[in-house]
């Protein structure tokens, strides 16, 4: 294990110092922010933009709706008018960019608000008015002369969810949940782009063993370690590099999207599920690996890499084939098929686990027992192969030759 972390750190050093590594490191995150923010300046809206909204207050709702409409966002400049309807129909005639609301005790009695709108104001506005139907449901619920517990039936309304059939006890906790996607989805997004970012740099392993073969460069280092510690510490080389890169991108990227979105992420992330979320990411991680290891010293020039090569190096992108049929339903037999096939377990498990309310248990429990004996079988298998493989000089290893491999 100590020739391992050797090549490991060997690894980490040289591509650290790599300036493609750096650029990747640095742009990554420097994209992020430019694709952040840049949209917001061309998307900013100008004062002309503004609607100028005037207002006629005979119902004593200005705060109500100068509250909403702060709240909202809505860009309204709002101001108070003493014009008549009459007034107000004349007066917009002459105008841009104006709406005038009458609301008295006229258009409350009749449940009915007229905007008058000049010519260059949008229909959007309408949509944006409805906004302003909470203030004046409660001044008619109000006017009724109800008693408090009257009103607030009438203001609670009927909602309409499918029943718990769990426990009772389960029941207050499932609601919950289910009010808050946030609990499921912000955890699982974190674990996936900590899969992907991982195997994308262990993407590199498949580089690295190929480079060293066609540049000679394995003989010199198979003098001193065997080639099952090359091969294992390539893999821990690169995952530490992946964990790198996460950890930077993400260093950038939460605190933007926490001020953005104006939620607590570390909340959302620092829950006990979360721990499941990432032995699949790097179960992910060392699954690919292992295969990427033992294909890359096969390869004899990655310019003349075989159609066989090419296809293995596809594999994580498998589960974009059926995220479809597992995002319309997580518990359907594709979303199933896929979670205990090892290629696509990691991928699936993570955005089921995402989706459901009640996580499958027994389901995971098989699911990560096929997925740990499936990493030890091909650690094992990319041993033979990169041990024969890496001092295969002349051409790119043939499947029926890697088979024979495997058997030898």
């Amino acid at each position: 294990m100590r020739n391992s972390l050797k090549v490991a750190k060997w690894e980490i050093k040289r591509n650290m110092m790599n300036k493609s590594f750096i650029i990747s490191l640095l742009l990554t995150p420097a994209l992020f922010m430019f694709f952040f923010f840049v949209p917001q300046l061309f998307s900013s809206k100008d004062k002309s933009d503004e609607v100028n909204v005037f207002v006629s207050d005979e119902l004593g709702v200005w705060d109500d709706v100068k509250a909403i409409v702060d709240t909202q966002g809505l860009d309204w400049n709002l101001q108070l008018t003493d014009l008549n309807e009459s007034e107000m129909e004349k007066q917009v005639a002459n105008t841009e960019n104006t709406v005038y609301i009458p609301l008295t005790e006229k258009a409350l009695d009749q449940g009915l608000i007229n905007l008058f709108m000049s010519d260059d104001v949008g229909e959007n506005f309408t949509y944006e008015a409805y906004t302003l139907e909470a203030p004046l449901r409660q001044k008619q619920i109000d006017r009724l002369g109800l008693s408090e517990e009257q009103k607030n039936v009438i203001a609670k309304g009927i909602s309409v969810q499918q029943a718990d059939l769990g426990p009772a006890g389960e029941s207050e906790e499932s609601a919950a949940d289910e009010s808050d996607p946030l609990k499921r989805v912000i955890p699982g997004a974190f674990a996936g782009i900590i899969l992907f970012s991982i195997v994308m740099t262990g993407m590199m392993i498949f580089t690295s063993a190929s480079q060293e073969k066609k540049e000679k460069v394995a003989e010199i280092i198979l003098s001193s370690v065997t080639p099952g510690e090359l091969m294992q510490g390539k893999i821990i080389g690169y995952f530490v590099l992946g964990i790198t890169q996460v950890v930077v991108w993400l260093a950038v990227g939460l605190p933007l999207v926490a001020w953005k979105l104006e939620m607590p992420l570390m909340k959302y992330l620092l829950v006990p599920e979360l721990l499941l979320l990432l032995v699949l990411a790097i179960s992910g991680y060392l699954l690919f690996s292992a295969i990427f290891v033992a294909i890359g010293a096969t390869v004899e020039d990655m310019t003349s890499t075989s159609n066989f090569q090419g296809l293995v190096m596809m594999l994580p992108f498998l589960p974009l084939i059926f995220i479809g049929p597992i995002i319309s339903d997580p518990s359907g037999i594709i979303a199933k098929i896929g979670s205990f096939f090892p290629i696509t377990s990691p991928a699936v498990w993570i955005i089921r686990l995402s989706m459901l309310d009640e996580w499958p248990w027994i389901e995971i429990v098989i699911a990560l027992a096929i997925l740990f004996v499936t990493i030890w079988f091909m650690m094992k298998a990319a041993g033979k192969i990169f041990k024969i493989g890496i001092l295969m000089y002349g051409k790119n290893a043939t499947p029926k030759e890697i088979w024979k491999w495997l058997w030898a």
